[in-house]
């Protein structure tokens, strides 16, 4: 039986044990009380953390940011599965089944089919952000942050001195949103930028002019990466882009090109 579960044993440990039941019989065999301070958890309680540390936390009632010892141990005390519990004995039964709850792992669902057509999308795409480009190319990406708030101070923010750090006021005042049109070459890292009080085409065409005056004229053919929102394939920003066949629009999840490569 030992053989069949590959148990190395010392020959001191058998002797001692053979010694007890010599001694004692089976009451020898029993073992023996450790030193340290005994478990105050009973088995039920690690179990009923387990599931409760396997379990949504939206479904809980809490956010996944507190999904913490601190919580976890107050939401036992709640069920009344104990009447009190550290939180570090959460973390050490936690950690003694490899569960980490307060972290979390994004994924990225699929709105697009997977298929060759994407595949094949994806390597041209890659290609156009990695090959090298001639002299009169140039790669841009662009696209919009919307709803930025602007949060002016209800007092103004004192300076660093000596011991002391740069102080702002708690209190903040709600004007208004903005929206950042940035394009992004992707060659050199410059941003060009702007920010609109509204979000349209008209907002897009201006980025678009602004890119057109400060591009040096040496450059021939922008290809500009977009997705696929309204405001880069209404009518009006499609109108500019054909009397500035310069521009070659790359978009993200079609790989349309508005003007082929002459």
């Amino acid at each position: 039986m030992l053989a069949r579960y590959k148990i190395h044993l010392v020959a001191q440990f058998v002797g001692k044990w053979a010694k007890r039941f010599h001694e004692h019989g089976i009451a020898g065999l029993l073992e023996k009380p450790r030193r340290g301070r005994p478990p105050i958890c009973a088995p039920e309680v690690a179990l009923h953390l387990v599931k409760l540390a396997c379990e949504r936390p939206d479904q809980m009632g809490c956010a996944l940011s507190r999904r913490d010892g601190p919580e976890l141990a107050r939401k036992l005390i709640a069920d009344g599965i104990v009447q009190s519990i550290s939180a570090d004995t959460v973390a050490r039964i936690l950690h003694s089944h490899k569960l980490k709850s307060w972290r979390h792992h994004l994924w990225l669902s699929a709105d697009s089919p997977r298929d060759e057509h994407f595949a094949q999308q994806i390597s041209d795409l890659v290609d156009l952000y990695t090959r090298p480009l001639a002299n009169e190319e140039m790669v841009v990406c662009a696209d919009e942050k919307t709803n930025l708030q602007l949060r002016p101070r209800l007092a103004a923010t004192l300076p660093t001195r000596p011991g002391h750090p740069t102080r702002l006021e708690h209190g903040y005042q709600r004007v208004e949103a903005l929206h950042l049109f940035a394009a992004f070459d992707t060659r050199t890292g410059k941003v060009y930028a702007r920010t609109e009080v509204r979000k349209q085409q008209k907002e897009f065409i201006a980025l678009l002019t602004q890119l057109d005056q400060e591009i040096p004229p040496s450059i021939g053919r922008v290809f500009l990466v977009l997705d696929t929102s309204r405001v880069h394939k209404g009518k009006r920003a499609r109108a500019w882009l054909q009397t500035h066949p310069h521009f070659v629009c790359w978009f993200l999840e079609v790989s349309l090109l508005l003007d082929e490569p002459h």
